[in-house]
């Protein structure tokens, strides 16, 4: 069982609030990957959803719109937005988008394992390859685990294989679906 306490450190928590509560904050993009997300969850038979690192909620919101036939349960987990802060329980699909790249590199590897036990069916990620115009309090790059795709890919490799990754600004983001080891397909 993971503990919040290996996902974020208390001090990195704390400016991840400050950040989300910020005027043009982030955390507010979530609705783009709505349409995605909807058709991954017919193709994948999902009728859960997790938004793993929700934010300001836009993903869920847009989702709840219109959310097809196929999906039941939208839940949101985000440890710096009160509220949402609860470790979540699983879900069909996880969605996890623009997170990665904020996570502090030693709870990497905990992350990916918290995903891991979370996604019954197929995770979706989005992962930034590249620096923000955001800066943390300290005037530091916002995007503190800047790697590229193939270092993700090897990364989420332990916990997951590849089904599909899919072309969008790959010189930006790595996006991915995948499949949980011993995921029934």
């Amino acid at each position: 069982m993971i503990r919040a306490s290996e996902l974020i450190s208390p001090a990195y928590l704390d400016e991840q609030r400050t950040l989300h509560t910020a005027p043009r904050g982030y955390g507010q993009r979530g609705y783009k990957w709505a349409d995605h997300v909807r058709a991954l969850a017919v193709t994948h038979q999902c009728g859960s959803i997790l938004d793993y690192g929700c934010g300001a909620g836009s993903l869920a919101e847009r989702l709840r719109e219109n959310p097809g036939e196929a999906i039941i349960r939208i839940a949101e987990y985000d440890p710096a937005i009160p509220g949402k802060s609860l470790l979540p329980a699983f879900a069909d699909m996880v969605v996890c988008t623009d997170v990665m790249e904020h996570v502090e590199c030693d709870r990497i590897p905990a992350v990916i394992a918290h995903l891991g036990s979370l996604t019954r069916k197929v995770l979706f990620i989005v992962v930034s390859l590249v620096p923000t115009a955001k800066a943390l309090s300290n005037g530091e790059q916002a995007h503190i685990s800047l790697h590229e795709s193939a270092w993700w890919r090897d990364a989420f490799g332990r916990e997951f294989d590849v089904v599909e990754e899919l072309t969008i600004k790959p010189e930006k983001q790595w996006v991915a679906v995948l499949r949980p080891r011993g995921a029934i397909a």
